[in-house]
């Protein structure tokens, strides 16, 4: 089965039975409107698409573990699960029925998972479950996964949705597969909405609070703004950072925001001149950051002169934290070692969409003219952008996302690029020895063996850059007062938060 991420799928296609439907502009009670940042460019829950496709995901799909508002991994279908010897790992699981009223056991769980690491699948975690060695199902309510190598980070790997369990034989092309979550997708208006209802066989008790939830895309971040202020929408994402002092001081509104997210550059390592290391660090010490935060985040980010390992965690190093300062004498320095010593003329990939990615990229065009990168911006909208990245149809292009988890071994599908390929990290672009550091990182159990080891890590990327990191930033959801249970992910997190809308009602 081949779940295309290079072919982006439309949610139309992916919603053949549903029912077409205008979205009103106001919510009764019991009915919350979110306003999406985008129109989600497909609903598949093993495909990442973006933030706005995923929020809207996790209001169909549940896995065997996610994340609890503190960041902590709490039990979904899984109720409890224990590591068994080194390389063994046995869950659980509750009562729970899919949509269909099937039952979820333990065979659709294998099911689901042997899909996403089957050989020509292009799951988006299809590459880290080539670790699966092999899977047991003892009885329907009990199942065992032996890993090849011992890996300590296993149940975060299932946290995200991308580990979603669907219902067998639901995931043929064009369809979207039958999942176990709080709400029922029912009707959308493509380009535009899409709504779920509550799903009433739900497996925990009373969730979700609320009776249906409508999603409605505004891509102009000005107006998803004054639909909040104006009050026809209950909750947003993706607050623009120009909009957060404003909605801090509006009497009807509340925002929480966390800082996790960056900002950085990928690379095309194909072809041209990106491919030599020299090239890319030269364009890493080439970049203002402060001007990044200061003009695309309005000052609520920080510069990220390093490997996005978050100060305050264990794995922090103050010294790598510290490695891409700006220094335009070396960037000239490195690009004529490279055979570039005059420079040469790129085109770097962003969007217009979000006006984060667009500030961004004109601010590295502007950096980089001052060491003789001409470059050239390609700004599509950004499930154009999504599709070209996917395809290594770029040179080199602005990112923005966060790790997997709060743990480094999340970096891993940002910075792996023995991966398949991503719109999220650099194409084509693997550094010797990187693959095999990650795998020892996230085999060790014991920490101060795994610090060494991320040590390594950040040294390794630090001298082959195969992404140039940018700037932290500071994400927030903003809503109405009278939203209650919503909760901003903490970290890295941050992009899961549509796990707590089961948990979300209106006052």
């Amino acid at each position: 089965m081949v779940l295309s991420r290079r072919a982006v799928l439309s949610a139309g296609a992916a919603l053949p039975l549903l029912r077409a439907t205008r979205a009103r502009a106001a919510s009764p009670p019991e009915v919350l409107t979110f306003g999406l940042s985008s129109y989600p460019p497909n609903l598949h829950p093993w495909i990442n698409a973006g933030t706005a496709a995923g929020t809207v995901v996790l209001m169909h799909h549940r896995g065997l573990v996610s994340y609890a508002p503190d960041g902590t991994i709490q039990g979904e279908v899984a109720e409890h699960w224990e590591s068994d010897g080194h390389t063994g790992w046995v869950f659980h699981l509750r009562p729970a029925l899919f949509h269909n009223g099937a039952a979820v056991d333990s065979a659709a769980v294998k099911w689901s998972f042997e899909q996403i690491a089957a050989p020509n699948s292009t799951a988006y975690m299809r590459a880290q479950f080539q670790g699966i060695e092999r899977i047991e199902t003892p009885d329907a309510k009990t199942m065992r996964v032996i890993m090849k190598q011992p890996t300590a980070t296993f149940p975060d790997w299932l946290a995200p949705f991308y580990a979603s369990i669907v219902v067998p034989g639901t995931t043929a092309r064009g369809k979207l597969p039958v999942g176990c979550g709080p709400f029922v997708l029912k009707s959308y208006e493509r380009g535009v909405s899409v709504t779920g209802s509550a799903f009433p066989k739900y497996y925990k008790p009373g969730l979700p609070k609320l009776k249906e939830i409508r999603f409605i895309a505004y891509p102009d971040e000005n107006l998803r703004v004054a639909a909040l202020q104006a009050g026809n929408v209950d909750l947003i994402e993706y607050v623009p950072w120009q909009s957060m002092t404003a909605i801090e001081a509006n009497p009807k509104l509340k925002m929480q925001s966390t800082f996790g997210p960056f900002m950085y550059l990928t690379f095309n390592a194909r072809s041209g001149p990106f491919k030599d290391p020299r090239v890319r660090q030269a364009v890493a010490f080439a970049v203002k950051r402060e001007d990044i935060v200061k003009s695309a985040f309005y000052g609520r980010g920080a510069p990220l002169r390093g490997v996005p390992i978050p100060k305050g965690t264990p794995f922090y190093d103050a010294k790598l934290a510290d490695f891409w300062t700006y220094d335009p004498a070396r960037a000239k320095k490195l690009l004529a070692e490279a055979g570039f010593p005059s420079g040469f003329s790129a085109t770097l990939l962003s969007t217009a969409q979000y006006g984060m990615h667009k500030i961004t990229a004109e601010v590295v065009q502007q950096d980089l003219a001052a060491i003789g990168i001409t470059v050239r911006l390609n700004l599509p909208d950004w499930a154009t952008r999504v599709a070209l990245g996917n395809r290594g149809q770029y040179e080199f292009a602005v990112m923005g996302s966060a790790a997997e988890s709060n743990d480094p071994d999340g970096l891993t599908p940002l910075l792996d690029g023995r991966l398949s390929a991503s719109y999220e990290r650099s194409y084509d672009l693997v550094v010797p020895g990187l693959h095999r550091l990650l795998a020892e990182g996230r085999a060790e159990f014991n920490a101060a063996k795994r610090k060494a080891i991320y040590d390594k890590v950040q040294e390794l990327v630090l001298k082959d850059t195969p992404i140039a990191g940018l700037c932290w930033r500071s994400q927030a959801y903003a809503m109405q007062k009278m939203v209650e249970g919503f909760q901003n992910l903490p970290g890295a997190l941050t992009f899961y938060s549509g796990y707590t809308l089961e948990d979300t009602s209106l006052a």
